[in-house]
């Protein structure tokens, strides 16, 4: 099995897109301890209410559920929900720093990945969307659902 361009998505937070208008896009590392990365491996990250902050020149992840295994000591594993730091160039921490003091913009984890044997994050900097912003997203998926169930009959 070849590793070139090597894939796996191990975590998705589905609700951002629909919550937040993604603008950019960051592919980071993020810091994790041993028994974080078996359990991440084998799909026990949850991203639902997970968000970004910058703290003192470092983006660190909150509220992102690792399940811990139990299989490991409890000496060993770690705390579910700790706040871990992300691995970005200092170039992008400030480009983020300057994003983020925008008004109403924030740093939202779309995915956790398998890149290549590491494990990554792609960290978002998004706008909330408004309740009109969210019904019009519904009637345009509503409307290509329809086109494509009349596409199948005929």
């Amino acid at each position: 099995m070849s590793t070139d361009g090597y894939r796996k998505v191990l975590s998705e937070n589905r609700k951002a897109r629909f919550e937040f208008e993604i603008l950019e896009v960051f592919q980071a590392g993020i810091a994790l301890k041993g028994s974080e990365v078996k359990a991440i491996r084998i799909g026990r990250a949850n991203l639902q209410d997970a968000f970004a902050r910058i703290e003192k020149e470092e983006v660190i992840l909150h509220n992102m559920h690792v399940s811990p295994l139990q299989s490991v000591s409890k000496f060993f594993s770690h705390e579910p929900t700790r706040p871990r730091k992300l691995l970005l160039n200092r170039r992008e921490i400030r480009k983020l720093i300057g994003k983020v003091e925008e008004k109403g913009l924030t740093l939202v984890p779309l995915r956790i990945y398998l890149d290549n044997r590491w494990i990554k994050v792609d960290l978002a900097v998004g706008r909330g969307k408004k309740l009109y912003d969210k019904r019009e997203d519904i009637k345009t998926r509503e409307i290509k659902r329809e086109m494509a169930r009349t596409a199948r009959g005929r």
